[in-house]
C-alpha cells in the first residue's frame, strides 16, 4: 500500500478559522460485472497503518476543537442524565435451582454487582461477581455468559476486554472462590453445562470473520486444546449456538441464518452421545423448539405461515410431516415467542403494532389476554425460569411510563408491581409527558406508523424541534419505550419520533419483507415520508428536524441525506454502515456472509445495481448537505471504523455547504460504545450537545 503523508493530515489554520483534516487520496479501481468504481478512500481499512490512526486522531482532534464551545455544556448534561438513575440499583430477584439471583449497582459504580441468596431472600449474600473490581485497569471490559452448574458450585462466564464480542470463557469454584487454570479463548462468551456438572459445551468463532461457526465441549480440569469438536457449521451464511431447554432435558445446538433454521438435540444426561437433527434444514424454513412433557413445541412459518404459527412433534419423532398446529397462523397477527409452564402455555403476539402476551390453560379452560390500555407501549414477558408455578413474570413500559416489572397470578390475574423504575430528581412527573401514535402516508399508499412523545403544553406550530429516530431492518422492531436520558431532550422542547419503517417487524412479517432485497428502498423513502408528514402537520419545520439512527439506522441516514438533504437541519449516524457495496463484496469481514438474505449478494449483478443504487458512500455528491456528527469504534466488529471515515472524507471532498461535519472515533471501544454504565451517558450527552447547539440552546 503506498505511503500517506503524514503532512496531509494535519489539521492547519487558515485566516484564523479551523480548517478539517483533509485525507489524502490514493486512486483504487475496484471491478466487477464490468462496473468500475473509484474508491480513494480505500487505503483506510488498514487497522495497523499509523497514518490511518493519525488521521482518525486528526478527525478526533478537530471534532474537540469545533465543539469546545459545548463541552461545559456536555458535562452538565452528563451530570443531568446521570442525576436520573438510581445509583445504589438492584433487579428484582429471581429463583433457579434452590437461589435468588440479583444484580445491583452501588453508588458510584459503573458496572453491575452479581449475587445469590440460598433459598431464602433473608439468607446471607454470596457475591459472584463485583464487575467493578475486574474492571480495573481496562479501558473497556464486559463480562457475559454468567452459567451456573447444576449442583451450584460453579459458574463459567465470559471477558471481553476489547469490544470485538471475542470473549475468553473461565471457569470459578463457587465453594472455594477460585478459578479454575483453563482460559477458553475467542468465544461468544456463553456456554452451557451438561448435567454432569463438569462438561462445558460452548462456541467457537472464526478468528478472522467472527462468525460463530463451532460447538466444542470441555471437560472440567482438562486442557483447552484437548476440547472436542461437537458441531462445525460450514455454511459460511450460518450461525451456530448451544443452549440447554427450560426444562433442563435437552442440550440444543442451533444453526441459523437470516431465512433458514436447523436444531440438533442430546439429552442432557448423555455428555458422550451424539447430537440428532430435529428437522434438516430447508431453505426458507424457519423454526425453534421449547421441549415440554413428550412434545416439542415449534414456533414456525412452515406451510407460508409468514407470521408464524404453533405446532408440535413427539419427542422422538421430529421431522415435519409429524408437526400438527396447536395456534394456527394468522394474517393479522405476528407470532414472536412462547414460554411454557406446567398449566399454562402464554404467548407473545403483536396486533397492529402493539404487544400481546395471551395465556392459554392447557386443560383449554381458559384462553385471555393481559390487557394494557395505553396507545402505544411495550409489553413483553421476563425471567420466567419455573415450570412449576402460576405465577407470570412480565414488563411493562411507555413512552412516558417507567418501566415495571410485574408478577402475573394466571389463575387469579391479580398484579403484583414487584419494582417501579425510579427517576430521581424533582423533576419527573410521567402526567407532564404525552405519547401518542400517528400515521404517515408513504408514496406507495402505505401507512407508516410512528410513535411520539412530547412535553405537555407543546403547540403544533412548526416551531418545535424534532428527533426521529429509526433502524429498519433485520425484521428488529423498536418498541415505544421509556428512557430517563430522553427526558432532556423534552424538558427542553424536543418532539421524539420512533418511525416504524418498512424492514422492521412492526406491522408483521411482510412489513420487514418489505424493506429488503429488492424492497430495501421503501425502508428510506418511509422515513422521508414521515419526516414530511411531520413537518406539513406543524409538529416541526425543516429548521427544526434532526434525524437519527445507528448501525444499519446509520445506512438509513447516509441514503437519506443523500436523497433529501433539504428536510433535515442536523443528523447524527452512529456506528454506521454505509459502504454496503465494498463491504458485502467482501467475505473475510465480520458478518458479511451472512447478511446475503438480508441486503443481496452482490457477487450476482442484479443485487450489486441495485445496492449500487442506494449505497451511502457510493452516492454522495456535490450538493448541501445538512449538519453531521458521525460516531465510531476502532475496534467495531459490527460496521468496521473505516466504513464512516472514508464516508466522511468524501463527503468533506464533495459536499458544497459550510455546515458541521464531526467524525468521533472512540479509539478503546466498538459497537456497543464504552462498556461502563455511566460512560455510556457521555456519548448521549455528546449527541444531545450537538442538537441542542444547532437550534440555540446552550443550558
Amino acid at each position: 500500500m503506498e505511503a500517506v503523508p503524514l503532512q496531509s493530515l494535519k489539521i492547519c489554520i487558515l485566516n484564523k478559522e479551523l480548517q478539517p483534516p483533509k485525507a489524502n487520496k490514493i486512486k483504487k479501481e475496484l471491478e466487477i460485472h464490468g462496473d468500475v468504481r473509484i474508491d480513494n478512500y480505500y487505503w483506510m481499512n488498514d487497522r495497523e497503518n499509523p497514518e490511518v490512526i493519525e488521521y482518525l486522531n486528526a478527525e478526533n482532534d478537530y471534532n474537540k476543537q469545533q465543539t469546545a464551545h459545548t463541552e461545559e455544556f456536555q458535562k452538565a448534561l452528563f451530570e443531568e442524565m446521570k442525576g436520573r438513575i438510581k445509583e445504589d440499583d438492584e433487579s428484582v430477584p429471581y429463583r433457579l435451582n434452590g437461589y435468588w439471583y440479583i444484580t445491583k449497582f452501588e453508588k458510584g459504580g459503573d458496572y453491575p454487582i452479581y449475587s445469590r441468596k440460598k433459598d431464602s431472600l433473608e439468607a446471607a449474600e454470596e457475591i459472584l461477581f463485583n464487575v467493578n473490581l475486574l474492571a480495573e485497569g481496562y479501558e473497556y471490559y464486559r463480562l457475559g455468559g454468567l452459567n451456573v452448574s447444576p449442583n451450584n458450585k460453579m459458574i463459567a462466564f465470559g471477558v471481553d476486554t476489547v469490544s470485538r464480542r471475542k470473549y475468553t470463557i473461565q471457569i470459578k469454584n463457587l465453594e472455594t472462590g477460585e478459578l479454575y487454570p483453563e482460559k477458553i479463548e475467542n468465544t461468544t462468551g456463553g456456554s452451557t453445562w451438561a448435567n454432569d456438572n463438569k462438561t462445558l459445551y460452548y462456541t467457537k468463532k472464526d478468528e478472522q470473520t467472527l462468525r460463530s461457526h463451532q460447538i466444542y465441549k470441555h471437560v472440567l480440569g482438562t486442557n483447552p486444546e484437548d476440547d472436542m469438536l461437537v458441531y462445525q457449521e460450514d455454511d459460511e451464511t450460518f450461525n451456530t449456538y448451544v443452549y440447554k431447554s427450560k426444562s433442563k432435558k435437552y442440550l440444543v445446538i442451533g444453526s441459523n441464518s437470516t431465512l433458514t433454521t436447523e436444531y440438533r438435540i442430546l439429552e442432557a444426561d448423555n455428555p458422550t452421545g451424539n447430537f440428532r437433527v430435529i428437522q434438516s434444514r430447508e431453505r426458507g424454513l424457519e423454526y425453534s423448539i421449547t421441549h415440554f412433557g413428550e412434545h416439542f413445541y415449534i414456533l414456525t412459518n412452515k406451510d407460508k405461515a409468514f407470521n408464524f404459527k404453533l405446532m408440535k412433534t413427539p419427542i422422538h419423532n421430529t421431522t415435519q410431516e409429524n408437526w400438527i398446529d396447536v395456534i394456527p397462523h394468522r394474517e393479522d397477527v405476528l407470532l414472536e415467542d412462547i414460554d411454557i409452564f406446567k398449566d399454562y402455555l402464554v404467548v407473545g403476539e403483536r396486533k397492529n403494532g402493539l404487544n400481546e402476551i395471551r395465556i392459554i390453560r392447557w386443560d383449554q379452560k381458559e384462553d385471555y389476554f393481559i390487557p394494557f390500555d395505553n396507545e402505544t407501549y411495550t409489553a413483553f414477558t421476563s425471567i420466567n425460569p419455573d415450570f412449576d408455578t402460576d405465577i407470570l413474570r412480565y414488563t411493562y413500559n411507555s413512552m412516558t411510563t417507567p418501566t415495571s416489572v410485574i408478577d402475573f397470578n394466571m389463575i387469579t390475574k391479580e398484579k403484583t408491581v414487584l419494582k417501579e423504575q425510579e427517576v430521581l430528581g424533582s423533576k419527573f412527573d410521567k402526567e407532564n409527558y404525552t405519547s401518542e401514535r400517528i400515521w404517515a402516508t408513504a408514496a406507495d399508499g402505505t401507512k407508516i406508523p410512528v410513535s411520539l412523545v412530547y412535553k405537555k403544553g407543546i403547540q403544533k406550530d412548526g416551531t418545535n424541534p424534532l428527533l426521529q429516530y429509526a433502524y429498519g431492518s433485520y425484521g428488529a422492531t423498536i418498541d415505544p419505550y421509556f428512557s430517563t436520558v430522553r427526558l432532556s431532550l423534552l424538558d427542553r422542547g424536543f418532539i421524539y419520533a420512533i418511525a416504524h419503517i418498512r424492514g422492521g417487524e412492526y406491522l408483521g412479517r411482510n412489513w420487514y419483507e418489505d424493506g429488503k432485497l429488492f424492497t430495501k428502498r421503501n425502508t428510506f423513502t418511509d422515513y422521508i415520508d414521515v419526516s414530511k408528514h411531520l413537518i406539513a402537520n406543524n409538529y416541526t419545520s425543516s429548521e427544526k428536524l434532526f434525524a437519527m439512527g445507528g448501525s444499519a439506522g446509520g445506512l438509513l441516514m447516509g441514503t437519506v441525506i443523500n436523497m433529501a438533504p433539504h428536510l433535515y437541519k442536523g443528523v447524527i449516524a452512529a456506528v454506521p454502515f454505509v459502504d454496503v457495496v465494498t463491504t458485502m463484496l467482501d467475505d473475510s469481514i465480520p458478518l458479511t456472509t451472512g447478511e446475503y438474505d438480508e441486503w443481496g449478494n452482490p457477487n450476482d449483478k442484479e443485487y450489486y445495481d441495485y445496492m449500487l443504487s442506494y449505497s451511502p458512500y457510493d452516492n454522495v455528491i456535490a450538493q448541501d448537505y445538512p449538519n453531521m456528527l458521525v460516531t465510531t469504534g476502532l475496534h467495531d466488529s459490527q460496521v468496521q471504523y473505516w466504513e464512516p471515515a472514508k464516508w466522511v472524507a468524501k463527503l468533506r471532498e464533495l459536499k458544497t455547504d459550510t455546515n458541521l461535519l464531526l467524525l468521533h472515533t472512540n479509539m478503546d471501544a466498538g459497537h456497543g460504545g464504552a462498556s461502563g454504565r455511566f460512560e455510556a451517558l457521555k456519548e448521549v450527552a455528546e449527541e444531545y450537545a450537538f442538537l441542542f447547539d444547532l437550534v440555540g440552546i446552550n443550558e
